[in-house]
């Protein structure tokens, strides 16, 4: 891929607001990530009471928290709530995405899925896993292959593990989304079947189209192309974008997502997918109305939060993104990943326009 200056400008603007936005998302969501307690009502609630709605900063942690049993944040608040932010905290939706960019540049976008397993024995610590991926984690431990590590013991093989490691594959395929499906896919089907692996196609493939689209719409649509039609994430993304068509307010249709997806886990790829979808429309274009939305919206916040905040970063480009998300981070991040600890973000947006362009 071959870009003049203002093109290459233009891109590095937009990787590096996929970066940004991924992480302040993910840190926006981390404080009440757990969806089977933080219930839209109670983050509602919790806001109010801490002066934080219309939300357009990080969660703010009150202290003496009003009842520590119904407002109970993650062990982690102290390092991602409003005023105590110094660099990002470590958490697996970063963890992934820089593994990613770690595997693109040692094998290229060639890369098998048999080396996506290689690099996580060698650079990620199990500890540092969860569900779908420490079960195939598991299986690549004892011996077993691709696609067999997906589907031995593993009973998360829809769950959103696949959708939060998409983002690199959308960042460094712009405007080409059946080429960040066909990546996302590959590294996907190491650890996850049917709609988990659409979900890390249509994740990527969103991000991909961002580059370009004109609205989140069009990139959502650019996504719905790029896996199978009569799956339930296709009809459930199209369900979510009726309703915001139909003008049904945010609140409202996803109460109506929330009875067609009702049994699924708080952490599956569909019900996460149809809040990603409703924050990137109904933040109509606005970095900080979408990640809030999203956020606001449950379930797997911190997950949801960071797909949500790297669609909406490439869509508008760093430089439009509000210090308020940008500037507590400190161009640092921390991470499990062996070697990338304490890594700049600027950092690692530059290896990925370079991937980019390469």
């Amino acid at each position: 891929m071959t870009v003049d200056s203002a093109e290459s400008t233009e891109l590095h603007d937009r990787i590096l607001g996929g970066w940004l936005g991924r992480i302040a998302g993910n840190m926006l969501g981390k404080p009440i990530e757990s969806g089977d307690h933080w219930t839209r009502d109670r983050i509602d609630r919790y806001l109010r009471l801490a002066d934080a709605l219309p939300l357009t900063d990080y969660i703010p942690a009150l202290d003496p928290p009003p009842d520590p049993a119904d407002f109970v944040l993650h062990h982690d608040w102290p390092d991602c709530t409003r005023g105590n932010i110094h660099g990002s905290a470590r958490d697996d939706d970063i963890d992934y995405a820089i593994l990613g960019l770690d595997l693109l540049e040692t094998h290229g976008s060639g890369f098998t899925t048999e080396q996506v397993g290689e690099l996580w024995l060698l650079r990620l610590p199990y500890a540092q896993t969860f569900t779908a991926e420490r079960a195939a984690y598991r299986n690549l431990a004892n011996g077993l292959k691709p696609p067999v590590t997906a589907t031995v013991r593993n009973p998360y093989q829809d769950w959103i593990g696949a959708l939060i490691r998409a983002d690199i594959h959308g960042w460094t395929s712009p405007d080409d989304p059946q080429r960040a499906a066909s990546l996302a896919r590959r590294d996907a089907v190491l650890s996850h079947t049917g709609n988990g692996v659409y979900g890390a196609m249509w994740a990527a493939a969103v991000i991909a189209a961002a580059f370009s689209a004109t609205s989140a719409r069009a990139a959502l649509e650019a996504g719905l192309a790029e896996i199978p039609q009569s799956s339930r994430l296709a009809r459930t993304v199209r369900r979510t974008i009726a309703l915001y068509e139909a003008e049904v307010p945010w609140e409202e249709a996803l109460a109506e997502v929330d009875k067609e997806t009702s049994g699924l886990h708080w952490v599956h790829t569909i019900p996460n997918a149809a809040i990603i979808t409703a924050g990137l429309l109904y933040g109509e274009g606005d970095f900080t109305a979408t990640i809030a939305l999203t956020v606001r919206g449950g379930l797997d916040t911190d997950s949801s939060g960071a797909t949500a905040g790297s669609v909406a970063g490439v869509l508008c480009g760093a430089a439009e993104i509000p210090p308020q998300w940008t500037a507590p981070l400190e161009d640092r991040v921390r991470s499990a990943v062996f070697g990338f600890d304490g890594a700049r973000i600027s950092d690692l947006a530059e290896r990925t326009v370079r991937l980019a362009t390469g």
